[in-house]
């Protein structure tokens, strides 16, 4: 576990293991900020998405990131084409590897723990609306990954959702509840298929090639 994340709580009764963050604060309303803040949120929307995503360096794009209140863990890759909305409510813990044109839409926060993989072109939505709002009021729940979770390509997970430590999505599915340590899920939306084994959780995902 990173030096940046505090121990996790036991895996039991109350629900899949995630990170825990001593600095992360999930804004629940935008009016919580300063002009300033929002100015510079905006900035650095545009700039990463339009521009800095698509340079070929690590350094570059992570650098931009962590410049805009990003917190990303040693050896953590961000391929080239993600998109990021609310910069500061990012946190990846270490040695994750994120794949391209995955989408971070972190409203109310994302919270991502060591050793997680997340594949091309997934879906991580941090935000909703009540549907019987007069107002479409937003609910903004944040959005939970344990250690050595893996979710597969095209997959998406939706606002509240947390996923439990060494858990799989599989590819395509939609994730609207919680997912239990070492559960493989998939489908739509996303069911419980098997389960994985304790032992599969020594792999460390260092994956940096060169220009990605």
């Amino acid at each position: 576990m990173s030096t940046e994340m505090t121990t996790p709580p036991a895996a039991g009764p109350a629900g899949p293991t995630v990170p825990q963050r001593a600095d992360f604060h999930p804004r629940y309303t935008f009016t919580e900020i300063s002009t300033i803040a929002k100015a510079k949120n905006r900035v650095g929307i545009l700039l990463y998405n339009n521009i800095i995503t698509y340079i070929p360096s690590h350094t570059v794009r992570q650098g931009f990131l962590r410049a805009f209140g990003a917190k990303i863990g040693k050896d953590t890759s961000i391929l080239r084409g993600c998109q990021v909305f609310d910069i500061d409510q990012i946190r990846i813990g270490e040695a994750c590897s994120i794949g391209f044109r995955v989408l971070f839409d972190a409203r109310s926060g994302i919270c991502i723990g060591d050793n997680v993989v997340i594949a091309s072109d997934t879906q991580i939505i941090a935000g909703k609306h009540d549907p019987a709002s007069p107002e479409f009021e937003a609910i903004l729940e944040p959005v939970y990954i344990g250690d050595h979770a893996w979710i597969a390509s095209r997959a998406t997970v939706v606002s509240g959702v947390s996923i439990g430590r060494g858990a799989v999505v599989a590819a395509c599915a939609l994730v609207s509840r919680d997912v239990d340590d070492l559960d493989i899920v998939g489908g739509v939306p996303a069911k419980t298929i098997s389960k994985r084994p304790e032992s599969a959780l020594r792999y460390r995902p260092k994956y940096r090639p060169l220009f990605y």
